[in-house]
């Protein structure tokens, strides 16, 4: 069993061109023996993005707090927290969150997909 709170596990920076601003913490992955999937908790500070990519697996999105927009299908769409978002597998996607306030959402992806890597799964 694993109880671990948001609001005290250590993130780290993204580091991937494209991004300004953003840090992630696993929440649940590999290391704590998830076999399938891992849970991302990404902050991305008022103004700043994820970069714009795409990669071979969906994830799904859980927007905590804050204000943002989305980029799915060619088009940015506002999000809050509250919202939940769905990333097919191959679809360019980006999180930019407003300038007004930080934008933190969770984000569940195979655990066999870059889930310990500081990488933008979102």
């Amino acid at each position: 069993m694993l109880i671990r709170n948001i609001d005290q596990t250590r993130r780290s920076p993204v580091k991937m061109d494209g991004v300004h601003g953003a840090t992630m913490a696993v929440m649940v992955g590999r290391e704590d023996g998830a076999p399938n999937f891992a849970l991302r908790q990404f902050e991305i500070e008022p103004g700043g993005n994820t970069p714009r990519h795409a990669h071979d697996y969906e994830h799904e999105v859980y927007v905590v707090s804050g204000r943002g927009e989305v980029l799915l299908e060619g088009q940015y769409r506002a999000i809050r927290g509250g919202d939940v978002i769905y990333v097919p597998a191959d679809q360019e996607h980006q999180f930019r969150a407003s300038a007004q306030e930080a934008l933190r959402f969770l984000c569940i992806v195979p655990v066999t997909r870059n889930c310990g890597d500081p990488v933008p799964g979102s």
